[in-house]
C-alpha cells in the first residue's frame, strides 16, 4: 500500500518548483484535495490562488500582507498563466472534467494542467502537462484515508479509531462499559463504506455496537467480533493482534486500520502487509516500528497522589459528559 502524508505531500511539491514555469500568475486547485495542493504552491511561489468555480468566476481567494500583486478584484480581468492542480490523478476522469469545463468557457487564460501524483497507467494518457511523482495503486494519502473508496477493500478497528478508547474505570465488563458502548463520543468516522469493522469487543456487546454504528452513519460490509464469553477470558488469551491479523488475511483486504501501535506492528509481521496506526498516523510495513516521538506516554496516573487521581478522574468524567452534550 502507497501511502503519502501531507508533510510528503509539502516536500513533493517544493521539490518540484525548479520544474514548474516560472512565469505562472495564478493557482486555480480543483476541489477538494486540490486546493490544498494549490495554497501550498501559491504560498511557496508567492502568487494568488482560486478553485475552478473561481477562475470561471473571475475572482480570486484574498491574499495576505506578503502578497504584493493587483489587486485581488481585478486580477483576472486580463489574460493570465493560470496553473490547474489536483493532488493526483488516477483514472483521470475528475482532470478530463474540469479541462472540458474551462475549453467551454473560452477563457482568455492560458491553462496548464498537472497534478502532484499520478498513477502508472494514466501517465501517457495526456490528462496533464506535467506531474510531480509515479506513485502506483493501491495508495491512500493522510488527508482523505477515512473518505476514499480504498476503505471498501479495508479492515478497520473500532476503539481508538470510530470512538474513543473505554478507561480503567469503565472498562469493568458491566455497568460502565454498557454506559461507554452507548455514549462515547465519536472520534474519526469515515465518509465512504468501509469494508470489514475488526474489533477486540466481545460478540455479546453486538447489539449495542450495531446501535452506535447505526447512530453514528458509518457504513460496513461485515462486523467481527471476539468470540470469548468475558474480558477476563479475553485478557487471558492475549489473542488481539492474531485475531486480527487473521482477518485481515482472510478478507484478502488491502489495509488494515488500527488505533494501538504495538498491535499494529504485531499485524502488519503476521500478514506481512501494510497497517495504517491512526494514533502515530504513520503507514506500518513487516518489520516497521512506530514513531518513538510519537508514542512517547504521557506522565501515568498511578505516580499521583490518592487525591489527584481522584480529582483527575473526576476531570475526564466532566470533560466526557460535555464531549456527549455537544
Amino acid at each position: 500500500m502507497e501511502y503519502r502524508t501531507v508533510a510528503q505531500l509539502d516536500d513533493a511539491i517544493v521539490g518540484w518548483l525548479a520544474n514548474l514555469p516560472r512565469d505562472i500568475d495564478i493557482v486555480a486547485g480543483i476541489p477538494r484535495s486540490g486546493l490544498l495542493v494549490a495554497n501550498l504552491l501559491a504560498l511557496h511561489l508567492n502568487i494568488p490562488m482560486t478553485d475552478v468555480a473561481g477562475l470561471l468566476e473571475g475572482r480570486v481567494i484574498q491574499s495576505g500582507a506578503r502578497f504584493k500583486g493587483s489587486d485581488p478584484r481585478k486580477f483576472l480581468s486580463t489574460p493570465r498563466h493560470v496553473l490547474v492542480v489536483d493532488d493526483s490523478v488516477c483514472s483521470g476522469n475528475a482532470m478530463q472534467k474540469v479541462r472540458s469545463q474551462l475549453a467551454a468557457a473560452a477563457l482568455p487564460h492560458r491553462l496548464s494542467f498537472a497534478a502532484v501524483y499520478m498513477a502508472p497507467e494514466a501517465r501517457l494518457d495526456g490528462h496533464v502537462d506535467m506531474y510531480r511523482e509515479i506513485v502506483s495503486m493501491p495508495r491512500v494519502f493522510e488527508w482523505n484515508l477515512m473518505h476514499g473508496t480504498v476503505l471498501a477493500n479495508s479492515c478497520m478497528d473500532i476503539d481508538g479509531v470510530l470512538c474513543l478508547d473505554p478507561t480503567d474505570e469503565e472498562n469493568d465488563d458491566s455497568h460502565e462499559y454498557l454506559r461507554f458502548l452507548r455514549d462515547t463520543p465519536a472520534l474519526l468516522l469515515p465518509s465512504a463504506p468501509v469494508g470489514w469493522l475488526v474489533t477486540s469487543r466481545l460478540e455479546k456487546y453486538r447489539a449495542q455496537t450495531m446501535e452506535w454504528l447505526a447512530r453514528h452513519k458509518v457504513r460496513f460490509g461485515e462486523l467481527r467480533m471476539m468470540q470469548y464469553p468475558d474480558m477476563a477470558a479475553r485478557r487471558a488469551a492475549k489473542a488481539y493482534a492474531q485475531f486480527k491479523a487473521d482477518i485481515y488475511l482472510e478478507t484478502g483486504a488491502w489495509l488494515f486500520i488500527e488505533s494501538d501501535p504495538a498491535v499494529a506492528v504485531q499485524i502488519a509481521q503476521l500478514c506481512g502487509k501494510s497497517v495504517f496506526c491512526t494514533e502515530t498516523r504513520e503507514m506500518l510495513a513487516p518489520g516497521d516500528s512506530p514513531s518513538p516521538a510519537r508514542r512517547a506516554s504521557p506522565p501515568q496516573e498511578p505516580a499521583l497522589s490518592a487525591a489527584l487521581r481522584a480529582t483527575a478522574r473526576a476531570m475526564r468524567q466532566r470533560l466526557r459528559g460535555a464531549y456527549r452534550r455537544s
